[in-house]
């Protein structure tokens, strides 16, 4: 046998290793996207994260501008692409808004019906993918099986399982087909005991108990000064949702919780989403008992689009040539508007300005995804690597929606 060779340190002794700068995606599994995290870290401590997000900038506000407010809602489905219904009311309401004009109720509830599916599809998805992040891979199984159900429906209405573009101003695009009834009917009979499923999968699973309770805590008056809105902002107990508090459509006239929680932690968001879903399905079955007939597009010159036929003669003209609206009577009001609705992220608005022309002369998206990111500046307890991923996952966000 040979001795073992002594290992001495280099001249001038060993480099100080400790301090390390780590980036953290944008390729990781875990980041949902394309975001990158700049870590500084003490060995496994991370001392400060700085959140990188331009990888995935589409010019969504600019390109707006060179599109008629019609032509836009294609562009709204591509923010938070799993829950493209939402952006499209949000931006409806806002133009309806600048335009002084209000969808008929049908049209309201229809697009009550949709936003509510939306909201089920993006929770449904931060339900399972927590979990999976964190190394429990069956919860998002489970999640997706209902997904499905809501692509279908979603299919069934619009033609379209993700990018829906069903908004219009002052209404929606074409009435609900007779076979939608029955069959979202079906899922709300089914759903409220598959929820409890997921609950018995995690709710007490130890390792997710510990990867998440008292992780990321973040206090309500730092999750106010921060800008969050939705379940981010209510599970650190601020009781506030756009629904409710400044409703829209005909959020005035059905009955649902404001789900709260006061831990303010990773487990806490995830809760909050979970019970939320249980009051989405309140409130798409109150609306399939209220629905009225009638109109399900107001009766107005079209925003955009208009035909002249003895100049347009077939569609894909139509798509493309852009007329004076005021050779059919009807001008674009100038000024400025903002709207918003409580997206499955959060507060979700458009800010735009006009000057009289069919498109917007400026326009902003207060995207939630966005602003919520701050929260990774003010979490609590999130000493380590690991519990980057768990804070970053709690808070949910869609990269398309935050570098819009």
């Amino acid at each position: 046998m040979t001795e073992a060779t002594e290992l001495r340190p280099p001249p001038g002794g060993l480099p100080d290793t400790k301090e390390v700068l780590l980036n953290l995606g944008p390729q990781h599994p875990s980041t949902h996207g394309v975001l990158r995290l700049v870590l500084e870290m003490d060995g496994e401590y991370v001392e400060r994260v700085d959140p990188h997000i331009g990888y995935l900038h589409r010019g969504t506000e600019k390109l707006s501008e060179t599109f008629t407010y019609t032509q836009i809602f294609p562009l709204t489905d591509r923010l938070d692409y799993v829950c493209p219904p939402s952006n499209n009311l949000a931006f409806a309401l806002a133009v309806e808004k600048l335009l002084d004009i209000e969808a008929p109720v049908r049209a309201q509830y229809i697009r009550v019906i949709l936003a509510e599916l939306a909201r089920l599809s993006g929770h449904l998805l931060i339900t399972g993918a927590l979990p999976m992040d964190l190394g429990a891979m069956t919860a998002l199984l489970y999640a997706m099986r209902e997904r499905e159900m809501i692509m279908d429906l979603m299919e069934m209405v619009t033609g379209a399982r993700m990018h829906t573009s069903y908004c219009r101003v002052g209404g929606v695009r074409e009435d609900l087909p007779e076979e939608f009834a029955g069959k979202i009917r079906e899922f709300c009979d089914i759903f409220p005991n598959r929820i409890r499923d997921y609950e018995r999968l995690v709710e007490k699973n130890r390792m997710f108990i510990k990867r998440t309770r008292g992780i990321g805590v973040i206090e309500p008056e730092d999750a106010i000064d921060l800008g969050l809105s939705g379940p981010n902002l209510r599970a650190s107990g601020v009781d506030w949702d756009i629904r409710r508090d400044e409703p829209y459509e005909i959020y005035d006239k059905v009955e649902f919780d404001v789900i709260t929680r006061e831990e303010g932690d990773c487990y806490a968001r995830w809760r909050c989403r979970v019970e939320e879903m249980r009051e989405s399905v309140r409130i798409i079955e109150q609306c399939l008992k209220q629905m009225p007939e009638g109109r399900f597009l107001a009766d107005i010159p079209t925003v955009a689009f208009p035909v002249n036929k003895d100049r347009v003669h077939n569609s894909m003209e139509a798509l493309i040539q852009h007329f004076d609206l005021s050779a059919y009577g009807f001008k674009v009001p100038t000024g400025e508007v903002y709207s918003a609705i409580e997206a499955p992220k959060g507060e979700l608005g458009f800010y735009i300005v006009s000057d009289g022309s069919p498109k917007p002369f400026r326009m902003k998206v207060r995207a939630p995804s966005f602003v919520n990111l701050q929260a990774l500046y003010g979490a609590k307890n999130a000493h380590y690597l690991a519990d980057m991923i768990a804070v970053l996952g709690s808070l949910d966000p869609v990269m398309a929606e935050v570098d819009k």
